[in-house]
Formats: C-alpha cells, structure tokens, sequence
C-alpha cells in the first residue's frame, strides 16, 4: 500500500474521531444543562417524567462518545491498532 494512502487514511480517522468527540461533547453539555436547569429545558421538552432519566442518558452516551473520539484521535496519530479498535 503506497505512503500517500496510509497518512490519507489516518487523516481521515483522526477527522472522524474529532467529529464523534465533538458530538459526545455537545451531548454531555446538553445533559449538564438538563441535569443543573430542568425547567429552562422543559420549555422546549413537554414529557416531564422522562426529563431526568434522558438526561442522565445523555451525559452517559456523552461521556463515552467522548471517551471513544479521544482514544480514537490518539490511535490514528500514533497508528495504534488497540487504540482504533477500542
């Protein structure tokens, strides 16, 4: 496999994990807001009840977005299969 391919490819893994760090991110942040201000956020959501259980979904699913992007990103920088298959 030529050289141009293998940093293309690891290229494109580090944009990718990037973009699933971005997005668990955004998710924990929008969890940290339901968890510390429900009422601001039960204007827009109207099901009271499961308020408070999606939100601690969401920091969780957040959290370990994070968690996979970040190991992600380190994988694909140093080439570390264990890392990437995490």
């Amino acid at each position: 496999v030529p050289m141009g391919v293998l940093s293309c490819m690891k290229y494109l893994m580090f944009i990718f994990n990037v973009l699933v760090f971005a997005g668990g991110t955004c998710l924990v942040g929008v969890g940290v807001w339901v968890v510390v201000d429900p009422a601001g956020f039960q204007d827009i959501v109207a099901a009271r009840a499961v308020l408070n259980a999606g939100a601690w979904l969401l920091l969780a699913v957040g959290i370990a977005l994070s968690l996979l992007g970040f190991l992600g990103c380190c994988g694909a920088l140093r080439r570390s299969r264990p890392l990437l298959l995490l």
